[in-house]
């Protein structure tokens, strides 16, 4: 099932996506996507329901960020080995863990907007795990059943800001840092989550292409690490790492300015496409 949120900011409609790929209408059915939807009673409610059988939107409406309550953005650093590598830093005997604002989250398709004094603006395709249900000192075994399901992240990333000092936030957390969607794809559709191609290409190049199974911590590892010492909350996403091929990697080190267009796909979650532009007052 892959449930969306469009519109206007602000004014976004709860949808879903049928099996052939148009957006249906859920606002008659459910007022918003959030935590309660997302829970395994929500989510058993809306499976019964027949997407061909709901109002189909027509145009191209904006595609929003996919659910509401997003409670924490954790985020996981050097998650793929090469790309440790490509860094110049060691692969993490533990998941490195870091935080994004909740202030940067936004649409699939809006544009990123480049922060005031930045000068290394980067990109990181990366997938989410939306949290469904309450996680506290879970084991691996179970972690994935504390899953609602999985969406694209763009963990855009300001690498002068983000080693200016040892805490990453700072590069990692500015407005716009933090596209997410265009969908929530829950657990039925995504039976194994480290089995997914991964691409990003800036102004049509591909820079990223990987894929899950190359993770040094998989997610089951990822949920149940962060869950010893933080309470995961429905609505809760983890952004779990990002492969090889960011511009920081590069020889010489190739970042974003205004006008680049980032396009990023996953399989089976969809496509995000975002514009950068300058910042102004």
């Amino acid at each position: 099932m892959k449930l969306c949120r469009y519109g206007k900011p602000g004014y976004e409609k709860p949808g879903m996506i049928d099996g052939e790929g148009k957006l249906r209408d859920l606002s008659k059915i459910v007022d918003n996507i959030g935590p309660n939807e997302i829970s395994p009673r929500g989510l058993k409610m809306l499976t019964r329901l027949k997407p061909e059988s709901l109002p189909l939107v027509n145009g191209t409406p904006r595609y929003g960020v996919p659910y509401v309550g997003i409670g924490k953005f954790v985020a996981i650093g050097l998650n793929y080995s090469d790309h440790a590598k490509e860094a110049g830093l060691p692969i993490p005997a533990e998941p490195i863990v870091f935080m994004k604002a909740t202030t940067c989250i936004s649409g699939p398709n809006d544009d990123v907007i480049q922060p005031k004094n930045s000068s290394k603006l980067d990109w990181e395709v990366e997938l989410g795990v939306v949290i469904g249900t309450t996680a506290r000192y879970v084991d691996e075994a179970s972690a994935l059943n504390h899953v609602a399901g999985y969406c694209i992240v763009n963990d855009v990333s300001e690498r002068s800001f983000q080693m200016a000092t040892t805490q990453w936030d700072k590069g990692k957390g500015f407005d716009t840092a933090g596209p997410v969607g265009p969908w929530l794809v829950t657990t039925d559709e995504i039976s194994d989550p480290q089995t997914l191609d991964m691409k990003l290409e800036a102004n049509e190049k591909t820079m990223q292409s990987g894929n899950t199974r190359t993770m040094v911590f998989d997610v089951a590892k990822l949920i149940s690490h962060v869950s010893q010492y933080m309470t995961l909350l429905p609505g809760d996403v983890i952004a779990t790492g990002t492969p090889p091929g960011v511009g920081l990697g590069m020889k010489p080190p190739l970042f974003l300015k205004p006008g680049d267009v980032m396009r990023l796909t996953i399989a089976g979650l969809g496509e995000q496409k975002q514009r950068v532009v300058a910042y102004s007052a």
